[in-house]
């Protein structure tokens, strides 16, 4: 059988630059690999037909001898010693290099390159509490944070006295090895340097070849108006270091705001129950309430409000955490009945009780019903 064009096996034009025939045959490796195509018997066959193309076609010298003798320039020798047929490894190459660009990042390697050696430092977290007066206004807080460092010793190489980290011989710097276990290629973690690709020879002493050192770092942070617990704030760069002078991680500032004696909170909004005396209930009359900002506002009670009565003040309430105002504060009446009464306030009371009887006469008779009703059931 008549062995298809490559150019038409990976579906590129003739002439198509080398960026054009990788991203061609990766795409065309993914759509024919056989572990997608269970139910296509021909999938591992057309899978080697694009592979094959590949090998042929990423390389400059084969490729123009293809370009000037087709098939025929890697039959019988020709070719320059060795086509797609004499090269035994190529499908496992081929699952290596799509396995590369299917997982790489998840097995943290660097497709097509050798590791540094260098590794991300972790980011941190750090929990705050603040109060709820901190919270509306804002505030500059000095937090101490336990972390790795640079080590000043080594400059971060792990090396000792300006020596420099090696690659590593078993895995030549890619910071994994791979096996050929029949149809697959296991990867793993290179044994020798633990996937750093490079080896100390001579490791600092200050911080065993890490390259960084354990301390506690003072950092002066910004917290804005408006924050509420479950706010995140995020300091870029100032997490953990980096193994052997790699970049530094961040830290994450996680807010929770203490409750408060006086005030509850909802969003932006506050609420609180301020006491009323019963004669203000009754006949109404001012009252001043705290704020949260620590001034004070004066309320008018309206006559014969009662107890659980809801009045708002407009835009004393909560800051909007990224700006468009501020909430509300409102305030629930709670009427207080006295105690601890006085010989003449008990006759004031009794006088105004009977009062109300005169002037509620309805009111009165269904009061003495409930009584005559209860005395009934006592006998």
């Amino acid at each position: 059988m008549a062995k298809r064009d490559y150019y038409d096996v990976l579906g590129v034009a003739k002439g198509a630059d080398a960026a054009t025939i990788k991203k061609a045959y990766r795409a065309k490796a993914k759509e024919l690999h056989p572990d997608r195509n269970s139910d296509n018997p021909n999938a591992e066959a057309q899978f080697k037909e694009a592979n094959e193309a590949y090998e042929v076609l990423k390389d400059e010298n084969k490729k123009a001898a293809y370009d000037r003798y087709g098939h025929a320039a890697f039959e019988n020798g020709m070719g320059g010693g060795g086509g797609p047929r004499g090269q035994q490894g190529d499908f496992a190459s081929a699952f290596s290099d799509v396995f590369d660009d299917l997982f790489g990042d998840f097995m943290g390697g660097q497709r097509g390159g050798r590791r540094s050696g260098a590794q991300r430092g972790n980011d941190l977290r750090y929990n705050l509490r603040i109060n709820l007066e901190d919270a509306y206004s804002g505030m500059q807080k000095t937090i101490t944070v336990p972390t790795s460092v640079g080590c000043d010793a080594c400059n971060g190489t792990g090396a000792e006295g300006g020596s420099e980290p090696q690659t590593c011989p078993t895995c030549n710097g890619m910071g994994k090895v791979r096996a050929q276990q029949g149809f697959f290629t296991v990867e793993r973690t290179c044994p020798t340097c633990s996937g750093m690709g490079q080896t100390i020879k001579n490791p600092c002493k200050t911080c065993h070849g890490a390259g960084r050192v354990e301390k506690e770092r003072s950092l002066s942070v910004n917290i804005p108006a408006g924050v509420e617990t479950g706010t995140r704030i995020r300091l870029a760069g100032e997490g953990e270091a980096g193994m052997r002078s790699g970049p530094t991680g961040d830290l994450y500032i996680f807010i929770e705001v203490n409750s408060h004696a006086l005030f509850e909170r909802e969003s932006t909004n506050l609420f609180c129950r301020v006491p009323v005396s019963m004669a203000t209930a009754a006949l109404g009359g001012e009252i001043e309430v705290p704020t949260i900002d620590g001034g004070r506002s004066r309320v008018k009670v309206p006559e014969g409000s009662q107890s659980g009565r809801q009045m708002r003040l407009r835009s004393k309430g909560m800051p909007a955490l990224r700006g468009g105002g501020s909430g509300d504060m409102f305030i629930e009446l709670a009427v207080e009945t006295p105690v601890k009464l006085t010989s003449r306030q008990r006759e004031l009371l009794k006088e105004f009780d009977k009062l109300s009887e005169e002037n509620n006469p309805q009111g009165s008779s269904f009061f003495k019903s409930v009584k005559s009703f209860w005395d009934s059931m006592k006998s």
